[in-house]
């Protein structure tokens, strides 16, 4: 197995700790809006849930790219597969 070089492994930890940020984020500004919405009460609909599921897809995405993104080294194997089939 290839060693990953300090580079990538500074990307990898650089994402990582990008994505926790976002997290965190979302879940403060989503328990105000929930808040907003429990005080107000429920005749308005449940307007902040529309809120959390469009920022929620796009966290999911962040998880995606932070902790299953391909690395270098997987980068190199699918170079060489697709070399040796020409």
């Amino acid at each position: 197995m290839e060693e990953m070089d300090d580079k990538e492994l500074w990307n990898i930890a650089r994402a990582r700790v990008k994505f926790k940020t976002h997290l965190y984020t979302y879940l403060i500004v989503n328990a105000f809006l929930w808040g907003v919405w429990f005080l107000q009460g429920e005749a308005n609909g449940y307007w902040p849930a529309w809120c959390s599921l469009g920022w929620g897809i796009g966290l999911a995405f962040n998880y995606m790219s932070a902790y299953y993104r391909p690395t270098q080294s997987h980068i190199n194997k699918e170079f060489e597969k697709l070399k040796k089939k020409e």
